[in-house]
């Protein structure tokens, strides 16, 4: 069946699905920028590397590298951590960081075609904080070509993490970041809301105010609130009246409490509780366990080393009684800034 990348997706029958629908594989970009992690880049690929460990219980995992010698080298590593290495797949895609949820491909598909299509979103680093961003932003085209998928071009700034979907029509996003003037200042909010909709296939959108504090993304859904089926959200939610986040997160539930979806039903909400406050050379890291990854078997959680760990991997297991979650320790990858779900981009099962 053809795709006629000159009209939209939507247009063809093509949607983003949920991130607890079947995928094919999970796409990463090997970390390997230092200036992401200062003097910690060596330390985060144990807990990295059992993240892809973890993955490859239940799918491929494709990896860009820059090339032979950086792919010898995340073998090495990943062989030594006793990684299923006949479910990884490493492409020689050069990249400028690590972070794949957000100058990775999105994936669309159209169940009744049995196709799939790639939107490749441009992408300026988070409104330009972090040059040069060249290489990542033809990341999502690079890999249409290998995969032989058509891909389409929006024409403006899109980041993965900014954006959560119910697979049933309805994205959640923040205002914080895709209202922001670093990213598409030229466009109103329903001038955005008309390309959310044309480019990921989906009927409604919801807003909240706000992200956590340390989030130099301006505010991305994935630190704050998740779909775990299609009408029920997992939402962080701080408790300490001190804390900088109480409330802006209590601004946040209380727009999720007014929101209907499609089918007029009000969002079943669950709350997750933050992890302590984790300052690294003066800076307040943005730590939330909703940066959580969905993938076939298992959720992997990010954890802190903080007392609220458990609590927080029991409410997010009740809410996936077919999966195992797991919690792998993020307490250097978190001093990049992002956890296990801004390092991957899920490739659905069509």
């Amino acid at each position: 069946m053809s795709v006629d990348v000159s009209k939209t997706p939507r247009e063809q029958g093509y949607f983003f699905p949920a991130e607890f629908a079947p995928q094919v594989a999970i796409w990463l970009s090997w970390p390997h920028k230092e200036e992401s992690w200062p003097g910690k880049i060596a330390s985060i690929y144990p807990p990295y590397c059992a993240f892809v460990k973890e993955i490859t219980r239940g799918q491929y995992v494709n990896i860009n590298v820059s090339g032979p010698e950086m792919e010898l080298f995340a073998r090495q590593l990943l062989e030594d951590a006793g990684v299923n290495m006949k479910a990884v797949r490493f492409y020689h895609h050069p990249t400028n960081d690590a972070w794949c949820r957000d100058h990775g491909p999105a994936f669309l598909i159209n169940p009744e075609k049995q196709s799939k299509v790639i939107v490749d979103w441009d992408y300026n680093a988070w409104g330009g904080k972090y040059p040069p961003f060249d290489l990542d932003d033809v990341i999502p085209t690079l890999i249409g070509e290998k995969l032989g998928i058509p891909v389409f071009h929006p024409g403006i700034i899109m980041e993965g993490g900014s954006v959560e979907f119910n697979g049933k029509g309805s994205l959640m996003t923040s205002r914080s970041c895709l209202l922001n003037p670093n990213r598409n200042p030229h466009l109103s909010q329903d001038k955005i809301e008309q390309y959310l909709r044309d480019y990921y296939g989906v009927e409604q959108i919801l807003w909240v105010s706000d992200g956590i504090v340390g989030d130099d993304t301006d505010g991305h859904i994935d630190d704050t609130v998740r779909f775990v089926n299609e009408d029920t959200v997992i939402t962080v939610i701080e408790e300490d009246k001190s804390d900088d986040n109480y409330q802006l997160l209590h601004d946040n539930l209380q727009e999720l409490k007014e929101m209907r979806l499609l089918n007029g039903k009000q969002l079943n909400i669950i709350e997750l509780p933050m992890p302590a406050e984790i300052i690294y050379e003066d800076q307040r890291l943005p730590a939330s366990y909703a940066n959580f990854l969905i993938t076939n078997l298992s959720v992997i959680v990010p954890t802190f080393r903080s007392d609220r760990d458990s609590k927080a991997l029991d409410i997010i297991q009740q809410c996936f009684p077919d999966r195992k979650v797991v919690g792998i320790d993020s307490l250097d990858i978190i001093w990049g800034l992002g956890s296990f779900h801004c390092l991957s981009q899920q490739e659905p099962l069509v």
